[in-house]
């Protein structure tokens, strides 16, 4: 897949703005990976706080984790399939912020942006303001990635897309997730593999 001839011209755009804008460079670098860490924190604090909650706020926040990695796995299941060169591989005259990654370190989709909306997505589902402040921090990590020379635009929106679609099977699953999380906390459920058999039950050999 040639990325370059979807959308290089914003590719080198944006690395133009990179070049012209230096003082940045290190807040983007940090950024790009620790925004992950604080999508991280804010889904243990969605975590803390909903177990004093009802069943359904806490199945929402446990989806979370799930969602981020279906989608992360999905992500790198495309990138194996479409084998996309990194745009530092087809531009190599254009400098860049990051360091240019191995040849089969391939870009689409963007595994940082995959994961950034997918957790923001699910969050949504578990609170208006968890789900706004993800967002946000998404957004930033996306832009970070073009900006440091990593991705093109559209492995970013492809990663967006996917992990906004992966997070939304929550809804489809609350109910399920809901019904487990209340058995867990009632202490009524039972494992079936090992389960006692009652003593009326058993079957003589």
């Amino acid at each position: 897949m040639d990325g370059g001839a979807i959308d290089g011209g914003w590719y080198l755009d944006v690395l133009g703005f990179a070049r012209a804008t230096p003082w940045l460079h290190g807040f983007f670098q940090v950024f790009t990976n620790a925004g992950l860490v604080l999508l991280a924190l804010v889904v243990a604090v969605a975590w803390w706080r909903a177990r004093r909650q009802d069943a359904g706020r806490m199945a929402a926040v446990l989806w979370v984790p799930i969602a981020v990695g279906l989608a992360y796995g999905l992500s790198n299941l495309v990138k194996v399939l479409v084998e996309e060169p990194r745009p530092c591989i087809r531009y190599p005259a254009v400098p860049t912020v990051a360091t240019c990654d191995f040849a089969t370190d391939y870009s689409f989709p963007s595994n940082h942006v995959t994961i950034a909306v997918s957790a923001a997505v699910a969050l949504f589902l578990v609170g208006r303001r968890a789900g706004l402040a993800a967002l946000a921090v998404a957004v930033l990590i996306g832009f970070s990635r073009v900006y440091l020379g990593a991705h093109y635009v559209h492995d970013v929106l492809a990663g967006a897309l996917l992990g906004a679609a992966v997070a939304l099977i929550g809804l489809l699953l609350r109910a399920p997730l809901t019904a487990l999380v209340s058995r867990l906390r009632s202490g009524r459920y039972r494992p079936l593999v090992g389960a006692a058999v009652p003593e009326g039950k058993r079957v003589l050999g």
